[in-house]
């Protein structure tokens, strides 16, 4: 059982690291986009489809860089009382916060799911002047409310372990 948990935390952690450092320059692609919306506002005719793309752009730099994030412990904690607490405190509030992420992101990725399905089968389209279809950002939405569950399911594995005192 140990050995499966190790080789589930191993593979989560190294698949989620790979797309975060990927998705890490995302921010580039999105200054390039906002950068051309500018120009072709002051310079040339307005870009349609500049503000939409953006914003797509920022959601798939949300969306997949945020494993990572967990990753790396840089998300949001109230450090008031949690920086002075022991290491296996820490894990036990971890381990009981980790279980309301993985509900909601179980609530979050069955809407997705449910939305890319009308999505594709009606051949869903944004009511903007651009119309883009919407299935490749409800794609990336379920892919990355997956590779989050993942993460935050090896998260709570590595509290487990740090609890129970076992090394992985």
């Amino acid at each position: 059982m140990i050995g499966f948990l190790r080789s589930y935390i191993r593979i989560v952690d190294r698949i989620n690291y790979r797309i975060g450092r990927f998705t890490m320059y995302g921010i580039f692609v999105m200054a390039g986009i906002l950068l051309w919306s500018s120009v072709s506002k002051t310079f040339f005719l307005p870009s349609l489809w500049t503000l939409e793309m953006a914003q797509f752009a920022m959601v798939t730099y949300y969306i997949l860089g945020g494993p990572y994030s967990i990753q790396l412990g840089s998300n949001v904690r109230m450090d008031l009382l949690y920086g002075g607490w022991s290491v296996r405190k820490k894990a036990w509030v971890d381990a009981f916060s980790v279980l309301f992420l993985i509900f909601f992101l179980g609530v979050l990725l069955y809407g997705a799911i449910e939305s890319t399905s009308y999505s594709f089968q009606y051949g869903e389209r944004s009511p903007t002047a651009w119309r883009p279809y919407l299935w490749p950002i409800k794609v990336i939405m379920c892919a990355g409310f997956t590779i989050m569950l993942l993460q935050a399911i090896s998260e709570l594995f590595k509290d487990i372990a740090t609890i129970r005192e076992i090394d992985l």
